[in-house]
């Protein structure tokens, strides 16, 4: 789709509706680019759009630049708080900032210090993006926020602990075969654990309840059924994001170390697990993101008694987090 396309407040340049509009719109999202933004241009992008909706922009303004403030403003603050997110949690820092860790989690012949550390080091990470990233219509305590850091440090600590304790003493394993298992240990306890911190730490939603708003943004309540939704589906999102970044690097790396030159040159090993880590990352990230719209809809006859009765619509919106 073509920037020129008019330029729509708020929406997206791609259709959210159908998978391929979304993964394209989150490449826009997660594009890094956006990390070396100034406050000088990101003023400037909010500025040119505050103008637009008070409808006193310039003729001369094209779609693209309205296009490209909108793109700077949605990477760097909350759609909710309307604050600034910090830029190691943006989702357009989740790749280059989260990299390293990966590959600290994929390095093999790992000691107990090094998987608790590597375990610690992400968990603490990917909690810290999902509340800068979550859905702030309703507050989320510090309470929330340290179960949800807890029970995913601990959960993550304890199945990468457990499994490569079964692996070792599995004595009818070849130390090939255990090495080999050993390099895919990170994928459950990473993805088990990024299920727990989020479930945990935006429980309170489930109680609160989350704004549902109409077509024209208008918030018509809080429902606590749209909050299961929405964690339901950003739940599934974690589940999946690990999966094409901790699955193929190992099995690349296996192909690689059972060809004849490979082995030879042991100093690209790290480089190209880095390499492979990376990319993994960059498409796994927007694929995962983009199973669910983030403004997504739900039938206003799913929803609570009360809610019901406040419109004709038949369909209303949440902002799901990511």
């Amino acid at each position: 789709m073509s920037a020129d396309k008019p330029f729509t407040l708020g929406s997206s340049k791609y259709n959210q509706d159908t998978f391929s509009g979304r993964f394209q719109h989150f490449l826009d999202v997660i594009d890094p680019r956006t990390l070396l933004t100034s406050d000088q241009q990101l003023q400037d992008s909010l500025k040119l759009l505050k103008s637009y909706q008070d409808g006193t922009i310039s003729p001369t303004v094209t779609n693209s630049e309205l296009w490209k403030a909108q793109k700077i403003k949605q990477a760097i603050i909350h759609p909710d708080t309307h604050e600034k997110i910090m830029m190691p949690f943006r989702m357009s820092g989740f790749v280059p900032f989260g990299t390293p860790i990966v590959v600290g989690l994929l390095l093999p012949n790992q000691t107990l210090v090094t998987t608790v550390f590597w375990q610690w080091l992400n968990q603490s990470h990917n909690a810290c993006v999902n509340y800068s990233n979550r859905n702030a219509t309703q507050n989320t305590s510090m309470t929330d926020f340290i179960s949800g850091y807890t029970g995913a440090v601990t959960s993550a600590v304890g199945i990468a602990l457990g499994l490569n304790a079964l692996v070792k003493r599995s004595t009818k394993l070849s130390p090939i075969t255990r090495s080999l298992i050993q390099r895919f240990v990170p994928f459950p306890a990473v993805a088990t654990a990024s299920v727990c911190n989020v479930v945990l730490m935006r429980h309170s939603e489930l109680n609160t309840g989350i704004e549902v708003t109409d077509s024209n943004n208008q918030v018509v309540g809080v429902s606590k059924l749209a909050a299961k939704k929405a964690l339901v589906e950003t739940a599934m999102t974690r589940a999946f994001l690990p999966a094409p970044i901790l699955l193929i690097p190992p099995v690349v790396m296996t192909m690689l170390e059972r060809t004849k030159w490979f082995p030879r040159y042991p100093r690209f090993n790290l480089p190209m697990q880095a390499f492979l880590v990376t990319a993994s990352f960059g498409l796994a990230l927007p694929l995962a993101i983009a199973l669910f719209p983030q403004k997504s809809k739900i039938s206003v006859n799913k929803l609570e008694q009360d809610i019901r009765d406040k419109t004709s619509d038949k369909v209303l919106f949440y902002n799901k987090g990511l």
